[in-house]
């Protein structure tokens, strides 16, 4: 633990030097040093790196790591699931959609939003009475445990890659035109620090970093928000009426379809966004750091109330960005606006950065780095609970439970998380370089898809459907995954735009498979488990009765650890 402050000393040292070494995005020129921005930087990784130090001599177990021994409270959970939400895609990824397409953009938000009621009333308060660790726990408590946690780690990994990819790509971006690094180079840091927060704190550093960032960012967003609100003399039509007179268009932005015109296309991204969240991983993995159920419950109570508010702050700040980045010079590349004459294609860095530039023009220097190191905060915290969520599933659901046939010792089981801990970081990295130039928000997206497909009809099947097999469960859940990756790969927006096939040849038309993966899903495991008519059915429907008890009442559920 000795080398978390050398670490410290190392970035604090290197980081203000490193920052000169490079090119900017928009050539070979040298970015201007912004130095407030790279001193909050330091700040932020500096006082994270101390947290990560504090925990570590804390998690001594692993409930400790993984579920910060059941030992946060509501409130304080509740900030840290908004943590995990308010994520790069929220923040620069949603707002980049509303600067580019206007109203449409709110199609993330409001479909990440309405996911919460579903977490709610059929997820949180039975996942923390049935489960310890991961949410396999829940999906194998009556059905065949090696099978389904095989399953269960399989749809976790695949989900925690696609998200981890769209905060690697927000993380690269935003370092890149702070500091003026090279994109591969500001992933590979992104992707080490990340590694440093698990590795070392678990689940307690990653709560608290995410705790703190969460205040940090609703701070920044309404200041942010507030300040483009006021220069219209906090009218929203009149920030309405700017952006439809400036954007190319026009009043076209306040309309639905220039994101999504294709009706299938909307209803399935809507599906994936909806029922995606029940089968996140991380997300699913806060319902165990609480005492018990009712704070489970209180969690997404709290949680709903911080994300809906964080939403109608990225609104104004996309709109705000419409009227005063892309009519600023400044914020603009010359080559692309003489090109394209226009000034939302021309924004340095992408529309990825469009939150980055607003905080410039509304607050200066200062407030552009306070925004920018939260940023990078966000996308910090995010990638760590991803990469404990999958870390978890590798160490927990495979190497513990089904390697080791529930007989592990808590010491290798921690030992095999944080190796498989720097293998995730590994490919986070080198999928972050791979991805570069798409949308944030949008590969979010792909990972909801692939969540909604996969983790969360075998989970919510499993509490509430008495006559759910494993058979059924393993067959229709990897049917469903297997779909959404293979719908995913073949869709535009990867076939074409990310692995460079010719315009028009993607096999598949619809950039997000959810409509037909969730169908093919929930239709496999219904009629698998029906015509199920083995011993090991019958002991899984035998199952159910008892499942249902504790998942209603608590009865037998893991409590919190005393610290």
């Amino acid at each position: 633990m000795k080398k978390i402050p050398h670490l410290l000393v190392t970035l604090f040292v290197c980081l203000p030097s490193i920052a000169l070494a490079a090119g900017t995005i928009d050539g070979g020129t040298k970015q201007a040093v912004n130095w407030a921005a790279i001193g909050m930087f330091i700040g932020f990784v500096s006082l994270t790196l101390a947290i990560t130090y504090w925990a570590s001599k804390r998690t001594v177990s692993a409930a400790d790591f993984y579920s910060a021994g059941g030992g946060i409270s509501a409130g304080q959970n509740g900030l840290a699931i908004a943590g995990d939400y308010m994520s790069a895609a929220s923040f620069l990824g949603i707002s980049g959609l509303v600067y580019t397409s206007g109203y449409d953009g709110l199609i993330y938000s409001v479909g990440w939003l309405v996911g919460w009621p579903v977490v709610t009333f059929l997820i949180a308060e039975q996942l923390r009475n049935l489960g310890k660790f991961t949410f396999a726990d829940v999906a194998s408590f009556r059905l065949g445990q090696t099978r389904i946690r095989i399953l269960a780690a399989c749809g976790s990994l695949v989900t925690v890659a696609f998200y981890l990819i769209a905060q690697m790509v927000g993380a690269g971006k935003l370092i890149q035109l702070l500091f003026g690094l090279d994109y591969w180079i500001a992933v590979i840091l992104v992707g080490g620090l990340m590694m440093i927060y698990v590795t070392f704190g678990g689940m307690k550093a990653t709560t608290w970093v995410q705790i703190i960032k969460a205040v940090l960012l609703l701070f920044g967003a309404t200041f942010m928000a507030g300040a483009v609100l006021y220069k219209f003399g906090f009218s929203p039509e009149a920030l309405f009426a700017k952006a439809t007179e400036v954007h190319p268009k026009k009043l076209a932005i306040m309309e639905p379809g220039s994101l999504i015109s294709n009706p299938l296309s909307a209803i399935s991204l809507g599906l994936a966004l909806m029922f995606g969240t029940a089968g996140l991983p991380h997300i699913l993995m806060r319902f165990f750091t609480v005492k018990d159920a009712q704070a489970a419950r209180k969690s997404v109570f709290y949680a709903t109330g911080f994300i809906g508010y964080f939403y109608i702050l990225t609104f104004i700040i996309g709109f705000g960005a419409i009227t005063l980045v892309s009519t600023d010079l400044a914020f603009l590349d010359a080559g692309i606006l003489e090109k394209t004459k226009s000034g939302i294609a021309a924004i340095k860095g992408g529309s990825n950065m469009a939150a980055i530039h607003l905080a410039d023009a509304v607050g200066g220097n200062l407030f552009l780095g306070f925004i920018s190191a939260v940023a990078f905060a966000t996308i910090l915290a995010v990638v760590s609970g991803l990469a404990l969520a999958g870390a978890s599933s590798i160490s927990h659901d495979i190497y513990a439970m089904v390697i080791k046939g529930g007989r592990a010792n808590e010491q290798d089981e921690v030992r095999v998380s944080k190796i498989a801990t720097l293998f995730l970081g590994v490919l986070a990295i080198v999928l972050g370089i791979i991805f570069e130039n798409q949308n944030v928000a949008f590969m979010v997206g792909l990972a909801f898809a692939i969540a909604a497909s996969c983790n969360f009809p075998v989970l919510v099947m499993s509490i509430f459907w008495k006559n759910l097999t494993t058979r059924g469960a393993l067959i229709g859940g990897l049917l469903g995954l297997i779909s959404a990756v293979v719908g995913v790969i073949l869709s535009p927006a990867v076939w074409e735009v990310t692995l460079g096939f010719a315009k028009g040849s993607a096999p598949i038309k619809l950039d997000n498979p959810a409509l037909f993966s969730m169908a093919i899903a929930f239709a496999s495991i219904w009629l698998i488990s029906v015509l199920d008519r083995s011993a090991r059915a019958g002991t899984d429907r035998d199952g159910f009765d008892a499942q249902f008890v504790r998942s209603q009442t608590g009865i037998g559920a893991a409590s919190a650890t005393s610290h």
